[in-house]
């Protein structure tokens, strides 16, 4: 899905802003000779933008979160001017080429003193296959994107948002996906060897993850069951998951749902009905399959299949 906004005085644009995905607040000290666009495209529950805009700050505070909670977390990628990332008591200035991630569920702000071009991917926590207290030592700090794995993911995701409203929803849905795992890539190469490798809990939540993933089909697929596999206590499972935010049961449906949903869009995969991808999936009850992939995605697995 797809939606352009081009030329917008400052009033739309603010709307515009402030209703995609989560709520912002957004000022422009000249509003009346602002002029904005966002263009955004959404396969699931992962978002592109292209944005560009004069003068403005926007800003996710503590009011917005508590009324409206999504646990995302934002890619962003400078492409022209410069700006100022605030989040967990960081402030960086970033320039053309800098990259940066800041997390939806905690106040930020984004600051910009002149015209501005940029690219978004926002996405689901769950996707990221590290901790959050690794991710979180990386908000708000300048990600290079001139060398290394940044030089590579940059021009990607700036060619992904200005291509992605010509994209099917399948091929949406693939691009983006790679796009989420380059942005874990990136992270990990910036986190280091030994956060992101020796850090043993780190080691065996990907572990986890990696068994929940190959047994999703297992409709009897349970916290014990995960627990005996890892030689751990339920008990110990059940923290693990909560360090990140979640709990076993929910990030096992979110992962059941993002398969459904790449199959769904799959066109190879049209012979197969709803109830049969569902099922394949771990779900027993295609009516509540239908509720919780109504809830997680917003629209019905019948509207993703037809698109």
């Amino acid at each position: 899905m797809t939606d352009a906004s081009p030329g917008l005085g400052f009033i739309d644009y603010r709307h515009a802003v402030s209703h995609a995905v989560v709520a912002l607040d957004v000022h422009a000290e000249h509003g009346e000779h602002f002029r904005g666009a966002l263009d955004a495209a959404t396969a699931g529950d992962i978002h592109v933008f292209g944005i560009s805009a004069g003068e403005h700050s926007v800003h996710r505070t503590p009011g917005l979160i508590s009324r409206a909670p999504q646990q995302y977390v934002k890619f962003s990628l400078i492409e022209e001017g410069t700006g100022l990332i605030v989040q967990d008591g960081r402030e960086t200035s970033l320039s053309a080429g800098d990259m940066a991630i800041y997390d939806t569920d905690r106040p930020y702000s984004l600051l910009f003193d002149d015209t501005m071009r940029m690219s978004i991917v926002m996405f689901p926590k769950v996707m990221l296959d590290i901790p959050p207290d690794a991710v979180a030592r990386l908000t708000a700090m300048r990600l290079d994107g001139a060398s290394g794995v940044g030089a590579m993911i940059g021009p990607y995701v700036a060619s992904l948002a200005r291509g992605a409203p010509e994209l099917d929803t399948h091929l949406a849905r693939r691009m983006f996906r790679t796009a989420v795992e380059m942005v874990g890539t990136l992270l990990e190469a910036n986190l280091g060897p030994d956060a992101a490798s020796t850090d043993t809990h780190g080691t065996l939540l990907r572990r986890i993850l990696d068994y929940i993933d190959e047994n999703l089909p297992d409709s009897d697929l349970s916290p014990g069951q995960i627990a005996a596999a890892h030689f751990i206590s339920v008990r110990h499972l059940h923290a693990i998951f909560n360090e990140q935010g979640t709990t076993v049961s929910t990030m096992i449906r979110a992962r059941r749902l993002e398969r459904c949903y790449d199959v769904l869009v799959d066109p190879q995969q049209t012979h197969l009905s709803i109830t049969a991808v569902a099922m394949a999936h771990g779900f027993v009850d295609a009516a509540h399959f239908s509720r919780t992939f109504r809830a997680h995605f917003g629209v019905p697995p019948s509207a993703v299949r037809t698109a």
